[in-house]
């Protein structure tokens, strides 16, 4: 359903495909919507059954139908899915499904954050998988999701399991009243934050954002700004999609620059890591 209504489970998608002997990554996509706002629209869709059992239903049902376009098409898919763990036990949730359709794992969002319109202490738990990497037909990548990709300590560590390429399945936006005069700035920490990711851990970085305006009732809403991207090894953009269309993006990638780049900027091999220890503090006061 594309209906819009206050309470939804929202899916975002990244893929990897192999075509050619090239890797390629990308799809910036508005999230499929299921709508379990009241009662009715749950019986709608998913029969006689409370809300808290509609929300396992679809992470098992988005389970299983990205599992089986990943197998259709050839392709990597990472989906991000409302997961009900236990009763009043949510998380943000990505599925990892190889190109042969298995489960390769989860991950649950680490960092939730608490600002006017991204209420999500409210729905969400704290992720308890740790950061890690999986092992695709195409590489091993790490997965991240959204209020995540703000934090280095995430990347750094998702990047020293192994991970080539990261993804940030992501849903941010603007205020609209406050647009005008941060926006740019706004965006471009956005942006700026991931790039640094990719350079200092020599690898791929993917972000992959929704568009469009999400507007409740009596309010101004989100204007979501699109834009997903792919970050070489050296920060450099490689693709780059618009602010308000819908579009599939396709960025080439070779994996073998990650050796290169790491051997010629040897960050992790310079790392001081018997001076590290206070960074398990809050501060160092």
């Amino acid at each position: 359903s594309q209906r819009r209504m206050r309470r939804a489970i929202s899916f975002h998608a990244a893929g990897l495909a192999d075509d050619k002997e090239e890797r390629r990554v990308m799809k910036e996509v508005k999230p499929t919507v299921f709508v379990v706002d009241d009662d009715a629209a749950v019986r709608e869709q998913f029969g006689d059954v409370s809300l808290d059992d509609a929300l396992g239903k679809a992470f098992h049902d988005g389970r299983l139908a990205h599992a089986g376009l990943a197998q259709e098409h050839g392709v990597v898919v990472i989906a991000s899915l409302f997961e009900k763990r236990a009763e009043g036990l949510y998380h943000n949730t990505a599925v990892i499904i190889d190109a042969d359709g298995s489960l390769l794992g989860i991950y649950r969002k680490m960092h939730i954050p608490d600002d006017p319109l991204f209420y999500e202490k409210f729905y969400f738990t704290p992720g308890d998988t740790g950061f890690r990497t999986w092992d695709t037909r195409f590489g091993r990548i790490g997965v991240l999701i959204c209020w995540d990709q703000w934090y280095p300590e995430a990347a750094r560590l998702t990047a020293m399991s192994g991970a080539e390429i990261l993804f940030y399945p992501t849903a941010i936006g603007w205020h609209p009243s406050e647009k005008a005069e941060y926006g740019v700035h706004q965006h471009g920490a956005w942006e700026t934050i991931q790039r640094s990711h990719a350079i200092a851990n020599g690898c791929y970085v993917a972000a992959v954002n929704r568009i469009g305006l999400e507007r409740p009732i009596g309010g101004d809403g989100l204007e979501f700004w699109g834009q997903s991207f792919v970050a070489g090894t050296s920060g450099q953009l490689l693709g780059k999609a618009s602010v308000d269309q819908p579009e599939n993006l396709l960025v080439s990638v070779d994996l073998a620059k990650v050796d290169v780049t790491r051997t010629h900027w040897p960050f992790l091999r310079d790392r001081r890591i018997d001076a590290y220890g206070d960074l398990t503090r809050r501060y160092r006061d």
